[in-house]
């Protein structure tokens, strides 16, 4: 049976100790970890940080993920830059970098995954455009940058997850399954991070029918509400998902993993947010 969780990127402005004992007590069973200047920064967080932060999840109940969505933690100017796709080869071997210390953070904190999205280019090419030697740089770049990381994680003794954004090279799960085969053998460690409001923005829908498709590659779920197609992240009954289906999906899949609510945009209203959400997934699961 899933988890169900919840991503600190939603609770940006709790000490993350203080983040981990609010999940708990809301019901959560699980925290999905944004490795963030104020959370387990991974340019400075130290062994002893790592263990505590272990210590304090395992004593709550809570099962953890590691995620690599920050914002600025790589550079102060530049939101989620660099990237796999950077023109520059140093801009793409920090972001190996960071992934590779994720991957570390993460077996410290006994969690099996961290979870990476491909990045957007500069000039706005994703793997649907016309073919082309643009394209066809670009799947290089990531293909290689995707087999370091794997490389990396497979050290560490976590599982790799690639998420589809809307908005970045890789959109779709079915750019995923094609990353899959570009990697050849190494493909067989990547798993799929399922975003079921994504698949709103793109319309790879009945979101049930698509969690099924997919269900061999989905080791986790992140969880968040669309309206309208605009990738927006939004409380459960905002906009057009269908909770109940999507929870009923999963479990149909047999899906043990962690399902974990997304909501970056609501740090503002934290507390409040993390309550309301649970009480949507309570209702949806009956």
């Amino acid at each position: 049976m899933y988890r169900l969780g919840y991503n600190t990127n939603g609770l940006a402005h709790h000490r993350l100790d203080d983040a981990l004992a609010l999940l708990a007590d809301t019901g959560y069973e699980g925290v999905a970890l944004t490795l963030d200047v104020q959370h387990l920064d991974p340019f400075t967080a130290t062994p002893d940080d790592i263990e505590a932060v272990r210590r304090r999840a395992e004593e709550l109940g809570l099962a953890v993920a590691v995620e690599t969505g920050a914002r600025y933690v790589l550079d102060p100017k530049l939101k989620h830059a660099p990237n796999l796709l950077d023109e520059e080869a140093a801009g793409r071997e920090r972001r190996v970098d960071f992934y590779a210390r994720a991957a570390k953070t993460a077996a410290g904190l006994g969690a099996g995954l961290i979870s990476i999205w491909a990045g957007a280019p500069s000039d706005g090419v994703n793997a649907e455009s016309e073919d082309g030697e643009r394209k066809d740089a670009l799947w290089e770049r990531l293909v290689e940058g995707t087999r370091e990381t794997l490389a990396a994680c497979a050290e560490s003794g976590v599982t790799l997850c690639f998420e589809p954004e809307p908005g970045m090279f890789i959109e779709r799960p079915a750019g995923f399954v094609e990353l899959k085969e570009r990697l050849g053998s190494d493909g067989k460690a990547l798993a799929m991070t399922l975003d079921v409001g994504h698949l709103l923005c793109t319309n790879d829908l009945p979101v049930g029918d698509v969690i099924r498709s997919y269900a061999e590659h989905i080791r986790h779920v992140h969880l968040d509400d669309i309206a309208g197609g605009v990738h927006e992240h939004r409380m459960f009954g905002e906009g057009e998902l269908n909770l109940s289906e999507t929870l009923q999906a999963l479990s149909e899949i047999g899906f043990e993993g962690m399902a974990a609510v997304e909501l970056s945009r609501d740090s503002h209203r934290g507390t409040a947010a993390a309550e309301e959400a649970m009480q949507h997934l309570r209702a949806a699961k009956g």
